[in-house]
């Protein structure tokens, strides 16, 4: 007979001794500060961590696909006060997500974590010192929400043959995969350290259409890869670059008594949705992403260029990557 526990009868210990700690941290901090009105001036960012946490914790998108066009186009916060605040945000509500999926032994496929968080830390620092300062914020954002966009339409493709078969682990693995993963997550990191996101959905999009690992497994694989990225991202700009300036803090606590359980919430829902829901899911996330920020930024002739460009390339790279016929047998 089997002693295994069912996974909906597991008690994440990790998860709640974090969940106790940060709360009674956050109540201990917070009733020594002689002035509360920034709690009630910040209600609308926190409203929209609501649903952000929600979806990083549910999806391959972190916290700041939905926090940073809303802050930097709506709120009128400035895009370094809303990159460092999806850092710090998101080192509570990922580390969260991520402490309810190992407890609840939710399956992951740790090859793919391990080698691309490898090439993320070298992505996240040296675009965190050479490309930050080089990147215009609105052109970023187009760019981001196009090529996510072209990813969504593949998948959906790739998912519309009934025929499709997943893997509930990256089959075959050899070197030069690893290889492959820390590139793709080198890449990854240098996109996150512009948006405090990135890593999660770019290797996503090679696990899922080229790997053909089971969404169901990427999901919350990519949810653990975010965390370890956000961590060392907060620390860079707490720590190291002392740019985490007194708005992104404020921003921070208003935020993190949502996340501490909107993001495990998330994690929690894609354990009992079908792999089908969640690419449904995702393709409805990264279609309003797309449309919300045409909406926003209303952008110029030569902007929708980069969005029709960065989009047919996508398509273009996607497709290539869903036709390359990969062996699955050692």
């Amino acid at each position: 007979m089997s002693n295994a526990t069912p996974s909906s009868q597991r008690v994440p210990i990790l998860y709640i001794i974090f969940l106790v700690s940060v709360l009674s941290t956050w109540f201990w901090y917070v009733s020594s500060l002689p002035d509360l009105n920034f709690l009630a001036r910040r209600w609308a960012a926190t409203l929209t961590m609501v649903f952000g946490s929600f979806i990083a914790g549910s999806s391959p998108e972190g916290s700041a696909a939905i926090s940073y066009p809303i802050f930097t186009l709506l709120l009128d916060i400035p895009p370094p006060v809303a990159r460092n605040f999806s850092f710090a945000i998101q080192s509570i509500g990922m580390t969260s997500a991520s402490l309810l999926i190992l407890g609840l032994r939710v399956k992951i496929d740790w090859r793919y974590i391990r080698y691309v968080t490898l090439g993320g830390i070298f992505g996240l620092v040296f675009g965190t010192y050479y490309v930050v300062p080089l990147i215009s914020p609105i052109m970023a954002k187009l760019f981001f929400v196009s090529l996510w966009l072209s990813f969504g339409i593949t998948l959906w493709r790739e998912n519309r043959n009934p025929n499709r078969i997943v893997f509930d682990e990256i089959p075959n693995f050899q070197t030069s995969d690893q290889v492959r993963l820390a590139v793709f997550g080198l890449v990854g990191g240098i996109i996150s350290s512009i948006f405090g996101t990135g890593i999660n959905i770019f290797t996503f999009c090679l696990v899922t259409i080229y790997y053909r690992l089971n969404e169901k497994v990427a999901t919350p694989s990519s949810v653990l890869i975010m965390t370890i990225e956000t961590l060392l991202g907060f620390f860079l700009h707490a720590q190291v670059l002392g740019d985490f300036s007194q708005a992104s803090f404020e921003l921070w606590l208003a935020c993190i008594p949502v996340v501490v359980f909107f993001a495990p919430l998330g994690a929690f829902v894609i354990t009992k949705l079908p792999r089908q829901i969640i690419a449904r899911l995702l393709y409805v996330i990264l279609f309003v992403q797309f449309i919300g920020a045409m909406i926003v930024i209303k952008p110029s002739a030569g902007q929708l260029l980069l969005c029709v460009i960065t989009l047919g390339s996508g398509l273009g790279l996607f497709a290539y990557i869903a036709g390359l016929r990969r062996s699955t047998v050692a």
